[in-house]
């Protein structure tokens, strides 16, 4: 049964090769690329079912035992995420099956989707720091080729940028990978905790994880956010939704492998950084989501709050803290994919990006405004939806950890993601329609689309009313981040 632990690794892999054969044959490709979503997620239950029941589970591939041989690793974790990515990944399909274009689904965007996504799910996956270096780049490859699908200026400007960025920290990703070998002679992440613990975490080894932390903080958007909200606002709408949703988040997933397994020695130099990272980040990202009023930069900033917002938890760093960062981040992934569908779609109907050209549109579309309602109340944390538990475990933590300036800079954030997720509201909803309608395309298969986010929403909504039952699962994969002799023991089986 280990072997399902690749399962959601090899099902997009081998999916995004076999499209690639049929470019032509839409209709086929669509059908494939949603069995292979939805059996993903069917995957993932399973496996999450496995990691409650059985623990951690480990796969040594050709047999090889660590530290010699590569190895995958599924902690509760990676198992959460791997489900939620999963959801995220089917949602964002059959939004492109109705918004996309025939002429962009013609340039392999599905098999380049099932790439990001097989990608996506080996980072959650790795145990070996190298691999984790290698799933990103399949990651981002992908991603490149995603950003400009289509050719317009603007994609063609923003993606310059998006890979002079990332080109720029898998450098330095290689290099802090390529050093942190010859200091200890190892990149499996359960035996480096073991060298770095042994060697003390000091000199070298404390600028090799500030590299890390910078290029980690980079691909997650964490302070080092400027290329974030021009590079998101370039591919088509579903791309930009599953980049929301999914790419930050890799780079906080290795933050938290990375400063809760092998480098949480000397918190007052990394942790103090995360935690200056994070405010700042809160704070700018706060700034930028009320002074726009074109909706994907706000709607882009909103990404930009989120992650400093996990960041938060990051830096402090204690058992509710890392509980707070898992729920959060889980309910994020979900409510960051539906707001951005929601934000294409009313882009879409209204015809423009300018909040100044849009009003009215409640009349005629109630359903997409009230899931745009539900949807920023979910991501400030209003009770029952999904942002609330997250959000008082952070914010509790916080106060426990006597980092008030945090927590105020946490809850005031919140403040500003709900007056700026308002005033699209009320500015795209409210008041008269203009008389000259914007030109709008009905997206076909409505039906299709309106049951996905139907369907988001109602996970929000499960996952509030439910977080006694979800927190179960959550405090399992923040407690293995607490204790990372737990996580070593699995691996090394010792």
């Amino acid at each position: 049964m280990n072997n399902l632990i690749v399962a959601p690794l090899l099902i997009p892999l081998l999916t995004a090769i076999m499209l690639i054969f049929f470019r032509n044959q839409l209709g086929f490709q669509r059908w494939v690329s949603g069995i292979s979503a939805l059996l993903n997620i069917l995957i993932a239950v399973i496996l999450v079912g496995q990691i409650h029941s059985e623990g951690i589970q480990t796969l040594y591939m050709g047999g090889w035992l660590p530290p010699y041989g590569i190895v995958f690793v599924a902690d509760m974790l990676a198992g959460l995420l791997i489900l939620t990515a999963s959801i995220v990944g089917a949602a964002c399909l059959f939004y492109s099956f109705s918004s996309i274009g025939e002429e962009r689904e013609r340039m392999y965007v599905y098999p380049l989707v099932h790439f990001l996504l097989a990608g996506v799910y080996g980072s959650f996956l790795t145990g070996d720091l190298f691999n984790l270096f290698v799933c990103f780049e399949v990651m981002l490859i992908a991603s490149y080729a995603l950003i400009v699908l289509g050719g317009s200026k603007r994609q063609l400007g923003e993606s310059i940028k998006y890979m002079l960025v990332n080109i720029l920290s898998s450098a330095l990703f290689v290099t802090a990978v390529a050093y942190l070998y010859g200091a200890v002679g190892t990149l499996n992440m359960a035996h480096l905790s073991q060298r770095v613990a042994e060697a003390g975490q000091g000199g070298m080894l404390n600028v090799i994880a500030i590299l890390l932390m910078i290029v980690f903080s980079l691909k997650a958007g964490l302070f080092l956010f400027f290329w974030l909200p021009g590079s998101y606002a370039a591919p088509p709408a579903a791309i930009r939704a599953l980049f929301a949703a999914l790419l930050t988040k890799v780079g906080v997933y290795a933050l938290i492998r990375t400063f809760s397994l092998i480098f949480y020695h000397d918190p007052a130099v990394t942790h103090t950084w995360l935690g200056v990272m994070a405010g700042a980040t809160m704070v700018l990202g706060s700034i930028g989501a009320i002074a726009y009023r074109n909706v994907l930069t706000v709607l882009n900033y909103q990404v930009v709050i989120g992650i400093g917002f996990i960041g938060l938890g990051l830096a402090i760093a204690t058992p509710e803290a890392w509980d707070g960062v898992v729920f959060y981040l889980l309910h994020d992934m979900l409510a960051k994919v539906l707001l951005f569908i929601l934000g294409g779609m009313l882009i879409a109907r209204a015809g423009t990006e300018n909040l100044t050209q849009m009003r009215g549109l409640i009349v005629r579309y109630p359903l997409l405004g009230w899931l745009f309602l539900g949807t920023a109340l979910a991501l400030v944390g209003i009770p029952p939806l999904s942002g609330f538990p997250g959000k008082v475990l952070l914010i509790r933590s916080a106060f426990q950890a006597e980092a008030f300036l945090l927590a105020a800079i946490g809850l005031i954030s919140s403040f500003f993601v709900l007056y700026s997720l308002i005033n699209v509201f009320k500015q795209a909803f409210w008041g008269t329609e203009p008389e000259e309608e914007a030109p709008v395309t009905k997206p076909a298969r409505s039906k299709l689309l309106n049951g996905t986010i139907l369907a988001v929403f109602a996970l929000l909504v499960f996952v509030g009313i439910n977080a006694e039952w979800i927190y179960e699962y959550v405090s399992r994969a923040g407690h293995v981040i607490s204790q990372p002799d737990l996580y070593i023991q699995a691996v090394m089986k010792e």
